[in-house]
């Protein structure tokens, strides 16, 4: 994906509302993508301080509770899905350091998407990990794309 790509991918994600019940069917969504094609996986759905869905699914490490968290501090700083901040990035020719940001907390791979609502901006952030960093990405913008009316 080009960073034009992203920007009419994150134009197209806008939810009209965001509770704890969507974040519970979001998060139920996910899993159920992932377990009908047996996809070793962690979803996080999360706001800046509070977790609202977590789920480890069978094959997924404790490594991936780890990317996730790091994936999800980068979209959350640059209020963009973790793979486009990593385009962004590259396109400049700059690492997450530049930013003054330790790689130990942030991680620009793809799998951490913004849940944006119409009005209010990034208010959440759903991440996927256990994947190709592509392949975590494309499922996450999949479900959020569930939530959207039609």
């Amino acid at each position: 994906m080009d960073l034009s790509d992203f920007d009419a991918e994150a134009a197209r994600l806008i939810l009209p509302e965001f509770t704890e019940e969507t974040a519970l069917r979001l998060g139920l969504t996910v899993v159920n993508m992932a377990t009908q094609e047996k996809m070793p996986i962690v979803v996080n759905i999360r706001t800046p301080d509070r977790t609202l869905f977590h789920c480890a699914l069978p094959g997924s490490a404790p490594l991936n509770d780890t990317w996730a968290r790091r994936k999800s501090n980068t979209a959350f700083a640059f209020r963009l899905a973790s793979f486009h901040a990593q385009a962004v990035m590259k396109a400049k020719g700059e690492d997450i350091a530049k930013h003054g940001l330790n790689p130990a907390d942030y991680a620009p791979q793809g799998g951490a998407v913004p849940i944006v609502v119409q009005g209010a901006g990034m208010v959440a952030c759903l991440t996927v990990s256990g994947l190709p960093q592509a392949e975590d990405h494309a499922l996450a913008v999949r479900a959020i794309a569930t939530l959207l009316p039609d």
